[in-house]
């Protein structure tokens, strides 16, 4: 087919190759978009199902598999180890950065983490400072579970490797297997964040994420991202053609009139794809002129210029 020579000519092979691939990485992006539509659903199923769920009562189960039910609620009743407690940094609470005192509960024979919230950084920089939001006694704590981050978000900062017999105090991200071996016991593999009071407003103020259970924009990202690959794919032929046409009006200096000559030149060898029966005419001899690359080797006598 005539325009697939033109494609892979010489002249349009690079820009034939570079649109393929850009259509194929299209096509790619718009099912990566349809991938994080489903990992959505997924991740909007779970929670939803978790918060139908009743107050897990720790005190009373302490299931195997709680490191799945991530979001559900939660209810435990014990006292606070203030001794091996930490704080998470760079918490914001209206604006104004803080910690987060993470704090072990002890609880009939386990331990479970509990993010009790916000304090302001200004004079909490060492742990001694800590003992000011201390609860003495038995405490009861309703809120969701919660996992840890193992690994920093995008553009956030490791945790520097603590030296052998040393303690770690004030962490950048909440990874809670490494937090758990420098406590000496034994932890439940989840945190809990209890439940917000608007009207309390004493730190520790404790701090639960709002959760965006919508489709978000995914489906039509992936719409548009198919689009732009049709237009690219089916739109490049029609590009292509009209290029063709318009470097023949300007190679052969001839007036628009004459445009119906490319219909009947190969571009890429200059042979004439039709022969006339009528040889005797101007038309036929121009046709072989360019056949031949100058009237001087036609065979047949070259046009009259007058």
């Amino acid at each position: 087919m005539p325009l697939l020579r033109s494609m892979f000519s010489r002249r349009w092979i690079f820009t034939s190759v570079l649109v393929f691939t850009a259509t194929l990485v299209l096509i790619r992006l718009g099912f990566w978009q349809l991938d994080r539509l489903a990992g959505r659903r997924a991740f909007n199923a779970q929670v939803t199902s978790a918060l139908a769920m009743p107050a897990l009562d720790l005190n009373q189960d302490l299931p195997d598999d709680i490191e799945t039910m991530e979001w559900r609620a939660v209810r435990v009743t014990g006292t606070y180890d203030f001794d091996h407690q930490i704080a998470l940094r760079n918490r914001y609470h209206q604006d104004q950065l803080g910690y987060h005192l993470i704090t072990p509960l002890i609880f009939s024979g386990a331990a479970v983490l509990i993010d009790r919230g916000w304090i302001p950084a200004e004079g909490n920089e060492s742990p001694a400072s800590w003992h000011a939001y201390d609860e003495s006694g038995e405490v009861t704590v309703t809120g969701q579970i919660r996992l840890g981050l193992e690994k920093p978000a995008i553009g956030g900062i490791d945790d520097p490797p603590a030296l052998e017999g040393e303690t770690l105090f004030i962490w950048n991200n909440l990874d809670l297997r490494r937090i758990a071996k420098q406590i000496p016991y034994p932890l439940v593999p989840v945190l809990i964040q209890p439940d917000m009071d608007e009207e309390d407003l004493t730190p520790p103020i404790p701090f639960q994420p709002e959760q965006d259970l919508t489709e978000g924009s995914h489906f039509g990202y992936a719409l548009q991202w198919f689009t732009f690959a049709a237009i690219l794919f089916f739109g490049y032929p029609f590009y292509l053609q009209k290029q063709e046409l318009l470097s023949w009006h300007e190679a052969m200096a001839l007036p628009p009139q004459f445009g119906f000559l490319t219909a009947i030149i190969d571009p890429d060898t200059l042979h004439t794809r039709v022969r006339f029966i009528d040889t005797d005419s101007d038309f036929y001899r121009l046709a072989r002129a360019l056949e031949y690359g100058s009237a001087d080797t036609c065979p047949v006598p070259p046009i009259d210029a007058g």
